[in-house]
């Protein structure tokens, strides 16, 4: 199954790696393959995530980093919405009531 990224998914990504980078380089790219890693499960596993509030979005943390990743799941690809930090405020994270 394809995987696609969203415009705010991949600027999340984009973000969370410049955070890193600016004070360990080395740990960005820790971070970065192990998101990676997850999201490439997803194609032959697309409903390992967890449900949230809204059905059409799914859930999957990233261990052992503290990160969110919102999919969705069509008949042909994997949708990434977002890529959150756990420590960001719930209601902002997509499938949130």
């Amino acid at each position: 199954m394809k995987i696609r990224y969203t415009r705010p998914a991949l600027a999340d990504l984009d973000s969370i790696l410049d955070y890193i980078a600016q004070r360990e380089p080395q740990g960005a790219r820790r971070v970065q393959g192990r998101i990676s890693e997850f999201i490439n499960l997803l194609s032959s596993h697309p409903l390992m995530g967890t449900r949230t509030d809204d059905a059409s979005v799914r859930r999957l943390a990233i261990v052992p980093y503290s990160y969110l990743v919102f999919y969705g799941v069509t008949p042909d690809a994997i949708i990434i919405h977002a890529v959150r930090h756990m420590a960001r405020n719930p209601s902002s994270m997509p499938g949130s009531a």
